[in-house]
């Protein structure tokens, strides 16, 4: 039973590095000139076999990257909401986590920012359709019926909202932005809420 165990925690540890050699390459390189070689290269594996034993295609780790992301996110933004009882101050948490994981995490956020998710995992889910996503607009809704954010379609003041933020990020990433993304934080935040806010 503890063999197992191990033997489970070992193959857990493995298929981590796997992808986190994997999304720096991908966010670094791009996904279609990343080869499985490339990430069996990156984990320091001996044959492409110790890539294969964990996940069969480059797509699959990819998607599986997509998931783990998305998974995370989700679980942050419960969290979020659990401490926070206001919309305003649950998208105020939300805002204070993507900055943060910009200035810690870039390579986790360029995978969700930067690259086309689409062009290469066509069967995922599009990232507005997504639990995280929808969590969040569900944030909004709230905000409308309690007042807090006018009365607008709720996707349209995600977009609007969000698109202040991400683009903020995108800009922090890419380097157009020459300080730590934690910098244009508060002012990136007042022109996303007043886009939104009940005034």
């Amino acid at each position: 039973m503890d063999q197992e165990i191990e033997n489970t925690q070992i193959k857990s540890d493995v298929q981590d590095e796997i992808l986190l050699a994997a999304l720096k390459l991908f966010v670094e390189k791009g996904y279609f000139n990343t080869s499985l070689i490339d990430i069996k290269d990156a984990v320091g594996a001996k044959t492409a076999g110790a890539i294969y034993q964990h996940f069969k295609t480059k797509q699959m780790i990819a998607s599986q990257l997509y998931a783990n992301i998305l998974g995370s996110l989700s679980v942050s933004i419960d969290d979020i909401k659990r401490k926070n009882e206001k919309p305003s101050e649950q998208l105020r948490g939300i805002v204070d986590l993507l900055f943060k994981l910009t200035d810690e995490a870039p390579d986790v956020m360029r995978f969700l920012l930067i690259l086309n998710i689409n062009e290469f995992l066509p069967e995922a889910k599009p990232l507005h359709e997504t639990g995280a996503i929808i969590k969040i607009i569900r944030i909004i809704e709230a905000g409308i019926k309690t007042g807090e954010i006018r009365n607008i379609n709720a996707q349209l003041g995600y977009a609007h909202f969000f698109g202040i933020i991400n683009n903020t990020l995108r800009l922090a990433l890419t380097g157009f932005l020459d300080r730590k993304a934690d910098t244009y934080q508060p002012q990136t935040w007042l022109a996303a809420w007043n886009t939104i806010v009940k005034k």
